[in-house]
């Protein structure tokens, strides 16, 4: 059952009501009540009519949210709880909210890494010993893609805790051309997932700009608490990440015009799951058809292009499709040398 905010407002006045014990409400003080508070507290002037109180108050007598709330009447004309001690706000958890509960977390649980969702896996168990439900194993319905053998993924959850509460780390990081790690303070402000991998966005205690750091990269994380945490004064990042795919961006860098073409094989892939949200069809044909997205020139696009092999070319700006044209000249070589041993 959908509820709206205001409905559950209603309820919540009503509980009230329904447990003052010091005063006697008719159906017509509930009514002025409920309109006097959301008008107070809402700014809704309109008013509530009596049907909808009578239809709350069914619905709190009912198990459609769980309440089963004790409302009589008395006299055939004041309501009350017949229980002085009920509250919906103490309302317990039937069988089926935790079966839908249940559903819920086996879904976030395959969001590797998060110790909260082991201790709600706990917390589902306690629930159904206290209602004395037995309820079976459903076999899942969904299935997302992760990759069990990437590492790092056991620092979500110190790094997530690090963000929560404004904390500095120590991270001991070795990059894919580094010889060696390298060991520095950072402070981190958000994770972000791309491609089943995770990053960091953080800034380090030496330097200027944001950086993205791989958690399977990282050798060490530990938390500096005597360290001053220096917060992120930038772009919110829900417009930070907007124009670009990937991770890879640094406080200079705007999104620019790229102008693909795409071999029709391939359309109905690009326009039923767009390479960026700015994508839009500029023209087309039997053969092929051109889009332009608007995005950061970063090494992950690159490599979003390659992916594609004959069926996507650049056709703007110059200088991706210089840079794509030597990757994948590159990779034609590689197939003209002849292999040690066949």
């Amino acid at each position: 059952m959908s509820l709206n905010k205001l409905a559950l407002i209603r309820f919540k006045i009503l509980d009230d009501c329904l447990a003052n014990r010091l005063r006697r409400w008719t159906l017509d003080d509930l009514v002025l009540k409920v309109s006097d508070v959301l008008l107070d507290r809402e700014g809704v002037a309109t008013g509530i009519s009596k049907r909808t109180i009578q239809s709350d108050l069914q619905i709190m007598r009912s198990d459609k949210l769980g309440y089963n709330a004790p409302i009589e009447v008395i006299e055939r004309k004041y309501y009350r709880y017949s229980d002085p001690g009920f509250t919906i706000n103490r309302a317990p958890l039937n069988a089926k909210d935790i079966i839908l509960f249940k559903e819920a977390i086996e879904l976030l649980k395959q969001l590797n890494g998060f110790q909260q969702l082991e201790d709600l896996t706990e917390m589902i168990a306690r629930l159904e010993n206290n209602l004395h439900t037995g309820i079976q194993q459903q076999p899942g319905y969904i299935q997302f893609e992760h990759n069990h053998l990437l590492r790092g993924l056991n620092y979500i959850q110190p790094l997530y805790q690090s963000i929560k509460n404004a904390t500095a780390i120590q991270v001991e990081y070795r990059s894919f051309k580094a010889k060696t790690a390298h060991l520095a303070i950072y402070y981190p402000y958000l994770l972000k997932e791309f491609r089943n991998r995770w990053f960091l966005i953080c800034r380090c205690k030496d330097g200027q700009g944001l950086l993205n750091l791989a958690l399977d990269r990282m050798l060490d994380v530990s938390v500096v608490p005597s360290e001053p945490f220096v917060p992120y004064q930038g772009i919110a990042f829900e417009t930070y990440y907007n124009d670009l795919i990937g991770v890879t961006k640094s406080p200079k860098d705007r999104a620019r015009k790229v102008i693909l073409e795409i071999a029709r094989r391939h359309a109905p892939y690009i326009m039923t799951k767009p390479l960026h949200s700015s994508q839009i069809v500029l023209e087309g044909n039997g053969e092929w058809i051109r889009i332009r997205i608007d995005v950061v020139l970063n090494f992950e696009l690159e490599r979003e292009i390659l992916s594609f092999g004959a069926g996507l070319r650049v056709i703007y700006p110059r200088d991706l499709a210089a840079r794509i044209k030597k990757e994948v000249d590159a990779s034609a070589a590689m197939y003209e040398v002849p292999v040690k041993g066949s």
